[in-house]
C-alpha cells in the first residue's frame, strides 16, 4: 500500500523557473521529483501547496506525494538532502493520512516581501530583496496595507490566466486576507500577509501598488477603489520576484 508523505521545503528560487514542471526548464517540482526517483526508484510528481513563480523563494513550502518505498521518513529526508542541490532543503518529512494533499488540505498561507532601503545592496543580499533606496512614505504604505484585510475579490491584483475566460477568472478570485502589514527592521522594510489563498502574482501586485502609494502617486484609500474596480490595469506594476518568500502553510 502506498504511503502518503508531507515534505516541508526551503529553497532559493533564483535559478528555477518556478515550482511547476515545464518542458526544457529547471523547476522546483521537477528537481524534487528527480531526487525522489534517484533515492527510491519511483517516479512521482510532488504536489505543492501552490505554484511559486520563477525567482520566488520559500522558507516553508509544502508538497505531498505517495510512495511504495519502505524507507523510514527521516532516512528519506536525509537521502533527499544528499541528492537535492544546495538551493533546496527538505526541512521536515512525515507520513500522513491518505487524504492529505498539500494544496487541497491547506487552510492558510503567509508570505513576506522584503524591500531593502539601504543606499547599497550587498551582492550577497541582492537575490533575496527588492532594493529600493529611493524616497518612500512608509507610514502611508502601512495604512494602505490595511485596506485588503477581509474577504474581497482580488481580480485587480491577479495576473491574467490565459487558460480561463474573463467570467471564470472573476468568479475564482475571491480570497480572505487575515492580516496585512508592513514592518521596518533596520534597513529592511517587510510586508507580511496571511490569507486563505493567493492568486497568481497577487502579493507582488499588491506590493507594486503599495509602492505607488509610498511614492505619492496614489492615496492609501485608492487601494479600496482598485479592489472594487476588479480591473488589473487599475493596480500598480508587479514587484520583482526576488523579494518574495512563501513563509509557511497552515493545515
Amino acid at each position: 500500500m502506498a504511503r502518503n508523505f508531507k515534505i516541508v521545503l526551503a529553497y532559493d528560487g533564483t535559478d528555477f523557473k518556478g515550482w511547476q514542471v515545464q518542458p526544457d526548464c529547471v523547476t522546483l517540482q521537477g528537481t524534487l521529483a528527480d531526487a525522489i526517483e534517484r533515492v527510491t526508484g519511483e517516479r512521482v510528481l510532488p504536489q505543492g501547496s501552490g505554484r511559486t513563480d520563477a525567482g520566488v523563494h520559500a522558507l516553508g513550502q509544502v508538497a505531498s506525494f505517495a510512495l511504495q518505498s519502505p524507507i523510514p521518513a527521516e532516512n528519506l529526508r536525509l537521502a533527499l538532502n544528499h541528492t537535492l542541490p544546495p538551493s533546496i532543503r527538505a526541512l521536515e518529512l512525515s507520513e500522513q493520512a491518505p487524504d492529505f494533499h498539500a494544496r487541497h488540505s491547506a487552510k492558510a498561507k503567509t508570505y513576506e516581501y522584503r524591500i531593502l532601503r539601504a543606499a547599497l545592496c550587498s551582492p550577497f543580499t541582492a537575490r533575496y530583496v527588492h532594493h529600493h533606496p529611493y524616497p518612500l512614505n512608509e507610514e502611508v504604505m502601512a495604512q494602505a496595507a490595511g485596506f485588503v484585510v477581509g474577504q474581497h475579490d482580488f481580480t485587480s491584483f491577479a495576473a491574467t490566466d490565459p487558460e480561463k475566460g474573463k467570467d471564470d477568472q472573476i468568479a475564482d478570485n475571491v480570497r480572505t486576507i487575515y492580516s496585512s502589514h508592513w514592518q521596518r527592521q533596520g534597513d529592511l522594510f517587510t510586508y507580511a500577509v496571511r490569507g486563505d489563498g493567493f492568486l497568481h502574482h497577487m502579493v507582488r501586485n499588491l506590493v507594486g501598488t503599495f509602492l505607488l502609494v509610498g511614492k505619492g502617486t496614489l492615496e492609501p484609500e485608492s487601494v479600496a477603489t482598485i479592489l472594487s474596480a476588479r480591473d488589473r490595469s487599475q493596480a500598480g506594476p508587479t514587484a520583482p520576484a526576488s523579494g518574495l518568500f512563501l513563509v509557511s502553510v497552515e493545515y
